[in-house]
């Protein structure tokens, strides 16, 4: 595909990008045959390809116009195009970039941007925990929209950090909201490692992993988020501190994961955190590629223990397709005496939550999250699992099924 970009946006850095990423893809349309939103919609613009010819109408100077943003808005970033292109288009980058023009260009209903000012501030505030526990004694008395996002209670065992020291150690980054809303996520994952030795270790100054502004088109908020966590881990990935030096950063939030683990090409124009941003991306796994290491001790662990437990698995797109990760989850906790399927259909398909799009397009993500439900039912699970937060809550507002983070499952075998 070729493209003359307009005058405002040769040399710089998004055009730059935007060229090199449109240059690739040579309109073979298997995207379209991936995509959640055309499944949905039937709308050759609802597409990857679709809307990459939207963008690229802008790049080259075209009109802007608010059904451009609509279409935009709709995609959920899920990449599976990305998995599916043969050409390896990063069409992820792309609508990164394409969405922040766009917002630049046309201006929203107030309604829309005070929805989204509330989300980008509201959600990565320390308000929100304190609002949170307000919620949840309120719940019963919550509308439907809202008691859908407002999980029930904490888990007894959430608040149970392990205290012991040893010499491996892991940095953890709790999330902006997973502390408020799946508070046992994080202290399970710290009792599942302190179980085969290894200290998780968190920075109390790190926060949002940024994905939260980027995604709702504030860049530099975005960027400044990723710079914090960066300064506030530095001390512990070089080891400046009493605490000692962490051999990885973990991620149990696989939406998180793919961000950091994309931190060096964010600040990569940023000469004061650009090899910092590279080694925190090195450095950064997610919580599943932990496993294959960590099975024989936990086997020894779990000897003579009854495990077997029929698990619906359902891999976040933010794992099989942002950090093409596939199938360590359901192979190793199958090694641990689970009994892990994937949905018979579909398993590649959005679940619909995609960060703050269940709230920004729930219309669409109910209908995703209802088909992904029905695709798991006939495999009459026990405990549905996953290993995003999103995902998790999304899935649970549809379900009277059990939907956990597998790491809860895992220490509950465990306990």
């Amino acid at each position: 595909m070729q493209t003359n970009l307009a005058a405002e946006f040769k040399g710089t850095q998004d055009g730059q990008e935007a060229e090199a990423i449109l240059r690739k893809c040579v309109h073979c349309g298997f995207c379209t045959a991936t995509c959640p939103t055309y499944q949905l919609l039937g709308d050759e613009l609802d597409g990857p390809r679709g809307r990459i010819y939207l963008m690229k109408q802008v790049l080259e100077g075209a009109p802007v116009t608010r059904s451009t943003q609509l279409h935009l808005d709709r995609c959920l970033t899920c990449r599976n195009c990305e998995t599916t292109c043969p050409s390896g288009v990063q069409y992820g980058n792309l609508v990164d970039i394409g969405r922040r023009i766009v917002e630049e260009r046309v201006e929203r209903p107030r309604g829309e941007r005070t929805l989204r000012w509330l989300l980008k501030e509201g959600l990565t505030s320390s308000l929100f925990g304190p609002a949170m526990k307000l919620g949840q004694r309120l719940r019963p008395l919550l509308p439907a929209s809202l008691q859908n996002k407002v999980p029930a209670a904490a888990h007894p065992r959430a608040r149970m950090w392990p205290q012991h020291e040893h010499k491996r150690k892991v940095l953890l980054l709790l999330g902006c909201v997973q502390p408020a809303m799946m508070p046992n996520v994080n202290s399970a994952t710290a009792r599942v490692l302190d179980a085969v030795g290894i200290q998780t270790l968190v920075a109390d100054d790190a926060g949002c992993c940024g994905a939260i502004r980027t995604h709702l088109n504030d860049r530099a908020g975005g960027l400044a988020d990723m710079r914090r966590n960066i300064d506030a881990w530095w001390p512990l990935i070089e080891g400046l501190t009493s605490q000692g030096k962490v051999e990885a950063i973990v991620m149990n939030a696989s939406g998180c994961g793919v961000t950091v683990k994309e931190y060096g090409h964010a600040l990569a124009f940023d000469a004061a955190y650009a090899d910092k941003a590279r080694r925190v991306s090195e450095l950064t796994r997610d919580l599943s590629e932990l496993l294959p290491d960590l099975v024989s001790a936990l086997k020894t662990r779990m000897r003579g223990r009854k495990t077997t437990r029929q698990l619906a698995f359902h891999p976040p797109c933010t794992l099989q397709h942002g950090q093409q990760l596939r199938g360590g989850v359901e192979t190793h906790l199958g090694a641990l005496g689970f009994d892990v399927k994937l949905a018979p259909a579909e398993s590649h398909l959005c679940c619909g939550s995609a960060g703050t799009y269940s709230v920004l397009q729930p219309e669409l993500a109910y209908g995703l999250r209802d088909r992904k439900l029905k695709n798991l039912a006939p495999l009459e699970a026990q405990v549905i699992v996953s290993a995003n937060i999103g995902c998790i809550q999304h899935l649970q507002s549809g379900t009277t099924t059990p939907v956990k983070h597998w790491v809860e499952v895992l220490d509950e075998a465990l306990a």
